[in-house]
Order: C-alpha cells, then structure tokens, then sequence
C-alpha cells in the first residue's frame, strides 16, 4: 500500500457503500436516489430530477422500457448497474476527489451522451458523493464546493404563470416569472415573490379563471396571448403592493424549439406564424411594453441563425438564456460563446450528468461574462442540492418554481436556511441583475 493510498483510508473519507433506491419525482414518475456510506460514518444522498419539455442535446436519461412497469419509466436497471459496475469501480474511492470521481464514472460510460449508464445513473451517484464528503468534513454542501467566497445568494425566477408545454391553455410561450429584485436579502425577496402569487390567485378567482398548478407550482388560466398574461402579473404586483419595473421585474421562458417547425415559428394560440426576425420583433415590443428583463430559450435549439439576430438586437438589452441550446454542456457552451450566441446559461445537472461537468460549465460561463442561473427541471423531488450550486457557484439567480409545492419550496426553505447561517455575511444578488 502506498502512502496516498494510506493517507485516504486514514482519512475515513473512502466510499464503504453505494446503495440506489427507485423513488418517485413529482410528477409521479421514477427516479433515482443514491446513498453513499464512508468508512468514517458520513453519509451522503442525492435524488435526481427529469424534465418535460427536454434538449435533444441532453445527455441520455436512462429507462427501463418495461411497458409492464410505469409505463416504461422504470429506473430498475440503473439500481442493477449502481450495484454492480459502479460499486465495483468506486469502492475504496476517496469521496473528497470530486473530480476523479466523476471521471471514472464518465469512463465507465464511454460514451458522449452517456447513454451506456444513463446521466440519472451517474448524476445520482455523482452528487452522492459530493453530499457524503461534505458531511464528513462537517461543512454545509454550498461552503464545501464554493468556499470561503460562497454568499451570494441567488434572485429567485419564481414561475406564477404557465403555458407551452406545461399547460392546456393556449399561451405559447411555457413560463412567465417574477424576478424580486429590488431587496436587500433573500427573505424579503421570497416574500415579495411569495405575495405577489397569492395576490395574482385572488385576481384569477374574481376573474373566474383557473386556480390550479402545474408542475412547477404556477398557475395555468386559459388566457389568450402573452400580453394578457403580462397585464394579469402586473396587476398581481401592484396589489401585492410592488412596484413593477422596480420592486419586481419579469422573465420569459419561451421554449421556442416546441413551436419551431420546417424553419418557422408556429405560435399555434396566437394564431401566428413568424421568422426568426419576427419573432425576435415581437419579444422586443414585449420588453417595451413589460419590465422583462430575461428570456430563456427565445429561439430554437439548433437555429444558430435566429439566435444570431436576436442576440445581435437584444443581447446588450436583457439576459438572454441558452437552455436547450447549451443544455449545460461546455461544449455546446464553448460554440455559443465563439459565435456570440445568449449571454446566460442555463444551469440543469441532468442535461449534463456529473457535478463536476456541471461545475466545469459554469465556469466557462463565468471567464466569459456570461450569467448563470441555477436550475430544476418539471419532474422534482424533495433533493436541494440547487439550492446550495446556486450559492456555491455564486451564480446570482435560480429557476425552482413557484412558491407553492413541496419539491419547490424544499429548495426554497434550503436557501433560507443558508442565508440565515451565513448572517451578516450573506449578500442578496437583487439589483446587480439589472446591470448590463
């Protein structure tokens, strides 16, 4: 035995055990939860998340295809793999080696979109690890990846409004979000975000409209046009007692590859269809009408041109947020930083499949002067690892959803939590969101 190989057994910080566990996200689906044991006692879990409206550039998400079994969402095969090959290849492993871990891990897969293990398979086991390392060292996961400088906590993009393809109505474009920006802590944030959604839940019941939630906790009223849906929030602000366009800004997630067939946008509920350069028309005259100051996924996925034109328009404006576009790849993110394409990332651990591609992702965001914002996918569970990446990273803002549901309030109470245990030391990102 040589003497690093002693210095980590004696650091108690080997993996003794990895046990997987199938479980159910929120939409009552399976996923996965991992639980890895260290020979000094720490113990680490993790559960993964999975989305709706999904990149074709996403890492594979592994399934059974047992139609017999959950209608062939089953995960029992990615526990017969934890187990077996993945047991086999980190057990004795020091868990503090992040890096190494999710490199074995990678290699094991071999291939590029992990579609041998399954990015559920190795994320589950990834941030396992991660949780178990940090509790052997006694630190919270946010001080533990991020450091001493991790404080900075995030704007929550609470999504009060639903469409796309997280709705029946016939809103095209998939979330409408309030930004609190205008606060000087977190706390006061969430609270603001938080009456502001109880607030705009009163105005749809006088209007007769729909009160109940989607999967990410925001309303879906069968409102007509984007514009109603604007007009519904800013009443909802101004009764809350907000201002918007200062208190409170807004942010669109688009999800334009949904609607983007043959080269056009197909905006079925407004009975419109538009070029790239019309659509990027029609978000502008929306920024001018409404303090939105971020849109998520305003062109398709693979029309480099589109976003092209609409960076070239909007990007000195407001935040421009590559979601299936970058899918948290660093590869992908690289092509759009070498095109000028976005000017923000959008951060989904399960689109990439590791912690440390994760990290690694951010990173490159953060050389390259574009933001990053943390974030959960439609199928959640009560796991709150975001919660302390967004802090870790010093990323500034997060995407979990309304403030209603357990799974998204759960990452909502973490960063109360931590904002409450960094005291005088935290620092609320609001305002220098507004900066260009």
């Amino acid at each position: 035995m040589d003497k690093k190989t002693f210095d980590m057994r004696a650091d108690g910080a080997s993996i003794t055990a990895i046990a997987p566990l199938e479980i159910l996200d929120s939409r009552g689906n399976p996923t996965l939860q991992v639980t890895v044991r260290l020979l000094s006692g720490a113990v680490g879990v993790a559960a993964v998340p999975s989305g709706a409206s999904t990149g074709k550039h996403e890492a594979v998400e592994w399934r059974d295809g047992d139609k017999k079994r959950y209608g062939g969402k089953g995960v029992q095969e990615s526990c017969e793999k934890i187990k077996g090959e993945v047991s086999d290849l980190l057990l004795g492993q020091h868990a503090g080696d992040q890096l190494r871990i999710d490199k074995l891990l990678c290699d094991l897969d071999g291939s590029d979109n992990k579609q041998t293990l399954g990015a559920n398979t190795i994320l589950a086991v990834s941030l396992a690890v991660a949780h178990a390392a940090a509790n052997h060292y006694a630190m919270p996961l946010y001080r533990y990846l991020g450091g001493v400088a991790a404080n900075i906590l995030p704007v929550p993009m609470m999504n009060i409004i639903n469409g796309g393809m997280h709705a029946d109505n016939a809103l095209d474009i998939q979330e409408f979000m309030v930004m609190p920006v205008g606060f000087n802590k977190f706390s006061e944030a969430l609270r603001a975000g938080t009456e502001i959604f109880h607030s705009l839940k009163s105005i749809l019941k006088k209007k007769s409209l729909s009160t109940n939630v989607g999967d990410e906790g925001g309303f879906a009223p069968n409102l007509s046009s984007a514009e109603e849906a604007l007009s519904l929030m800013n009443d909802a602000v101004t009764a809350a007692g907000y201002k918007p366009g200062g208190d409170i800004f807004y942010a669109l997630d688009c999800a334009s590859t949904e609607f983007f067939k043959d080269g056009i946008y197909d905006l079925v509920g407004m009975k419109k269809k538009m070029t790239a350069s019309q659509l990027t028309d029609y978000l502008a005259k929306l920024c001018d009408d409404f303090p939105i100051i971020s849109i998520e996924d305003a062109m398709a996925e693979d029309d480099i041109a589109g976003w092209e034109i609409l960076t070239k328009k909007l990007g000195n404006k407001i935040q421009l947020v590559g979601d299936d576009l970058f899918v948290t790849n660093p590869k992908r993110l690289q092509m759009g930083i070498d095109k000028n394409l976005a000017n923000a990332l959008l951060v989904k651990v399960n689109q990439i499949g590791s912690l440390s591609e994760t990290l690694t992702a951010v990173g490159l965001a953060h050389r390259h002067n574009y933001r990053a914002v943390m974030s959960h996918r439609s199928g959640e569970t009560e796991d709150t690892t975001i919660a302390d990446l967004a802090v870790a990273t010093n990323c500034g803002q997060i995407k979990t959803g309304a403030p209603s549901r357990g799974e998204r309030t759960a990452k909502y109470n973490r960063l109360l939590a931590i904002e409450n245990q960094l005291g005088n030391d935290a620092i609320y990102a609001g305002r220098t969101i507004l900066k260009k």
